[in-house]
C-alpha cells in the first residue's frame, strides 16, 4: 500500500481525499498559492507545497516536480482536469510514480468522444446521433453542413473534457455562428482547443450516469445510477439516486449495457458511463467519464462503500473485492452544489470573505467542503464551496430531510445559489418527480410559490435590519443633570 500521496487538486475533493487518507495512514501532500492559504485541505494536509499561482495546478510538469521533490508514492488527481491527461498520466509512470485513476491507454481511448460512441455504435449500443468528425475555429462551413445535416436542435460539444464546458444547444441555423463562436472561446480558455462536434439534441432529456468500479485482473461492478437533470450553466447542481425516469425494466437494462459499456472499452478503477434518456425511456449512451466526479457522495450513501478508498486499493494492485450480486442500495439521497454565486446578477462567481459559515447537520445528511468562518473563497477557482447530501429510506423523507438541511445553512460575506437550491426542493415539478433538464428554464416562467407569505418575510427582515442598524450605543446626558442641583444638593450635606 502507497506510504504517500499528493493530491493535485484542492478545495472541497482534496479535503475528501485527505480525510480517507488518514484512515487508511496514508500521508499527505496539499497543494496551495496564496489566495488559498487558509484552505481546509491545506490544514488537514500532512504536508503543504506552495505553487506560484493558480495556473500552476494546471501545469503537469510543475505537479510531477513537486511529486517527485517530496517523494510521494502516488497522485491523487481528483476530479481536475489532469486527471484526464494523458501526457500526465504517462510521465507518472514513467517516474515510477502511480497514478490514481483509469491508466493513460484507457482514458486516451475515452478522450476520443466521436471515437468512443463510433465504437460503442458498432457494438450495437444505442448512442447519440453525432457529426462523424470534429471541426476548427476556420471550418464554420463544414460545422454547418454537419448541423444541417442531423436536423435542429443541435448541441454543440468541445471534444476535450466532459464538464460541460463550451457545450451549447442551437435551436435554428440562424443562431449557430454566434453560439459556435462563443462555443469555441470558452473551448479554447478551458481546454486549450477549439475542436467542436455536433449532436443531435434530444429536448427534454434526462442525464443519468452509472457509476463502475473494476481491477486490473478484469473484475467490474456497477453501483447504481444516477440522474442530474437539474442544470444551471450546464453543471449539475442537484442531483438523485436512484434516476426517477426508468422504469425498473428499463433501469435493470440501462446498467447491464452500461457494464457492457464499461468492459468494451477495458475500464480500470473507477469511472461513470453517461447516457441521455428521453420522455419514452430510450437511453443513448454519451460518454464515459474516467474518474471520480462530484456526485460520488450519492453511490457512497447508498452503497455505504468509500470510492475513494477503492481507488487507492485498485491502484495498488488489490483486487476487487465486490460481488455484483453482493452489492445493495438502500434508500434515496439527493445532492446539493452550495456555490458562491450572485443570484441577483446571473449566477456569477462571488468570491469573498466569509464571515460567517453555518453549515448544516444531524441524522444522514454529510457536508463535503472546505471552507468555515473566517475563509476566504478564491477568484481564480469553480465557485463550487459546498456538497450537501442528504439520504433517507424514501424519497419523500429525503426531500424533507434536505430542505431543512438547506434551511439551517447560512453562509455570509458572498452571495450562493441558496435560496435557488431551496426553490429547487420545493418545486411541484421536482417534488413529484416529473422533471428533465428543461426544469430551471420553467421556473423561471414560473410564479413563486406562497408569493404572500414571502412578501411578508422579506417585509419583517428588512424591519429587522433597519432596526439593527439604528440600535447603536448613543450615550446622551439626562437635561437634569445639566441643572447642577446634584452638585448643590452635595454642599448642603
Amino acid at each position: 500500500m502507497f506510504k504517500k500521496i499528493l493530491i493535485a487538486n484542492r478545495g472541497e475533493i482534496a479535503v475528501r481525499v485527505i480525510r480517507t487518507c488518514r484512515e487508511m495512514g496514508i500521508q499527505t501532500v496539499a497543494l496551495y498559492e496564496a489566495s488559498d492559504r487558509g484552505s481546509l485541505h491545506v490544514r488537514l494536509a500532512d504536508e503543504c507545497v506552495a505553487l506560484p499561482g493558480p495556473q500552476s495546478f494546471m501545469d503537469p510538469a510543475a505537479i510531477l516536480a513537486v511529486a517527485q521533490e517530496q517523494g510521494v508514492d502516488a497522485v491523487h488527481p481528483g476530479y481536475g482536469y489532469l486527471a484526464e491527461d494523458v501526457a500526465f498520466i504517462r510521465s507518472c509512470d514513467e517516474s515510477g510514480i502511480a497514478f490514481i485513476g483509469p491508466p493513460a491507454e484507457v482514458v486516451e481511448r475515452l478522450r476520443n468522444k466521436i471515437g468512443a460512441l463510433e465504437t460503442a455504435r458498432a457494438a450495437g449500443i444505442p448512442t447519440v446521433v453525432h457529426s462523424p468528425r470534429s471541426f476548427s475555429e476556420d471550418e464554420f462551413d463544414g460545422l454547418a453542413a454537419a448541423a444541417e445535416a442531423i436536423g435542429y436542435p443541435v448541441v454543440l460539444k468541445s471534444c476535450r473534457g466532459g464538464r460541460g464546458r463550451g457545450e451549447r444547444v442551437v435551436l435554428t441555423a440562424e443562431h449557430l455562428p454566434d453560439i459556435a463562436r462563443r462555443a469555441q472561446v470558452e473551448t479554447q480558455v478551458v481546454y486549450g482547443n477549439k475542436q467542436l462536434y455536433v449532436e443531435r439534441a434530444i429536448l427534454p432529456a434526462h442525464q443519468v450516469g452509472v457509476q463502475v468500479l473494476a481491477d486490473r485482473y478484469g473484475n467490474l461492478v456497477h453501483l447504481g445510477e444516477r440522474e442530474g437533470s437539474v442544470v444551471q450553466s450546464n453543471q449539475k447542481i442537484v442531483e438523485e439516486e436512484p434516476a426517477l425516469c426508468l422504469s425498473e425494466e428499463r433501469r435493470a437494462a440501462l446498467l447491464e449495457t452500461a457494464v457492457q459499456i464499461a468492459r468494451l472499452f477495458e475500464m480500470q478503477n473507477l469511472g461513470t458511463v453517461e447516457f441521455l434518456v428521453d420522455g419514452n425511456g430510450n437511453f443513448y449512451f454519451s460518454e464515459i467519464k474516467p474518474r471520480i466526479q462530484i456526485a460520488h457522495t450519492l453511490a457512497e450513501m447508498l452503497t455505504r462503500i468509500d470510492l475513494v478508498r477503492e481507488q487507492i486499493r485498485l491502484e495498488a494492485g488489490e483486487p476487487l473485492n465486490l460481488r455484483q450480486e453482493d452489492l445493495v442500495r438502500r434508500g434515496h439521497a439527493i445532492m446539493c452544489r452550495l456555490q458562491a454565486e450572485d443570484p441577483f446578477h446571473r449566477y456569477l462567481p462571488a468570491p469573498g470573505h466569509l464571515r460567517h459559515v453555518r453549515l448544516p447537520g444531524g441524522p444522514e445528511v454529510r457536508v463535503d467542503t472546505y471552507v468555515y468562518s473566517g475563509a476566504d473563497v478564491p477568484s481564480h477557482y469553480d465557485a463550487l464551496i459546498a456538497k450537501i447530501t442528504a439520504w433517507a429510506p424514501d424519497r419523500a423523507t429525503c426531500l424533507d430531510r434536505m430542505r431543512r438541511a438547506l434551511e439551517d445553512t447560512n453562509v455570509s460575506g458572498a452571495p450562493t445559489n441558496l435560496p435557488l437550491l431551496a426553490r429547487i426542493l420545493r418545486d411541484e415539478a421536482f417534488v413529484r418527480g416529473d422533471y428533465s433538464t428543461d426544469v430551471l428554464s420553467r421556473m423561471e416562467v414560473a410564479p413563486v410559490p406562497e408569493f404572500d407569505r414571502v412578501q411578508r418575510d422579506l417585509a419583517v427582515a428588512a424591519a429587522i435590519i433597519y432596526a439593527r442598524r439604528r440600535e447603536a450605543f448613543n450615550p446622551q446626558t439626562p437635561d437634569q443633570w445639566s441643572s447642577g442641583w446634584h452638585r448643590s444638593s452635595r454642599q448642603l450635606g
